[in-house]
């Protein structure tokens, strides 16, 4: 079974704040069944990703596959893909997840937890996670986009304009795209259910 765990260099503090939000966002009842690994489907259609960290991810067979995720809402498709356990666990702090999961039609940007750990302090994460609900909330705005788009429609379009109200240009960075030159998309294409989510590399609005 695929393990949701904070990657890379994130710190036991960042770690511990991740825990106590989930729990305060109370994500199950006490009689829920824990979230299972959605079944895997070889060539399911919309399930190819691209990108140079998609190698490093879950992959055929294996739960939190792109070809797995295909009918899952995006809050838990988000929950499989293993960089952006940061951005996951955000989403649930804010109660945000339950309104990803009710609407139809958004582009994620999740930024990686490698992207979240360079842009903030260890402290500071702590007390957005924990504390300060309404500057993540604008936050996490700033990384979703109305409309399900493929990165050949943001490529196409040439720029987006995220929940936050911030435009955002797309240009292209060989087979990905450049968002502003703050953020590269680095596996993109997971198409879910009611989604397009694009990992990317940078974390995107005004430092909160």
């Amino acid at each position: 079974m695929l393990r949701r765990r904070v990657r890379g260099n994130a710190s036991a503090s960042v770690a511990a704040a991740l825990v106590a939000a989930i729990g305060a966002a109370g994500c199950f009842d006490a009689g829920d069944d824990p979230p299972q690994p959605p079944a895997a489907t070889r060539g399911a259609p919309g399930s190819t990703v691209s990108g140079p960290l998609c190698d490093a991810l879950p992959a055929g067979d294996d739960p939190g596959a792109p070809a797995s995720l295909t009918d899952e809402p995006a809050d838990v498709a988000l929950t499989w893909i293993p960089v952006v356990t940061t951005f996951e666990a955000a989403l649930r702090a804010s109660r945000l997840d339950g309104e990803l999961r009710s609407t139809d039609g958004v582009t994620i940007l999740a930024p990686t937890d490698d992207a979240f750990t360079a842009a903030f302090s260890r402290q500071r994460l702590d007390q957005l996670l924990l504390s300060r609900r309404r500057q993540l909330r604008a936050l996490l705005d700033a990384h979703i986009v109305d409309g399900a788009h493929s990165l050949a429609e943001l490529l196409e379009a040439g720029h987006v304009t995220t929940r936050a109200g911030d435009t955002i240009s797309v240009t292209r960075a060989g087979a990905m795209a450049r968002l502003d030159d703050r953020a590269e998309t680095v596996c993109a294409d997971y198409a879910v259910a009611n989604a397009r989510i694009h990992v990317i590399d940078g974390v995107l609005g005004p430092s909160p």
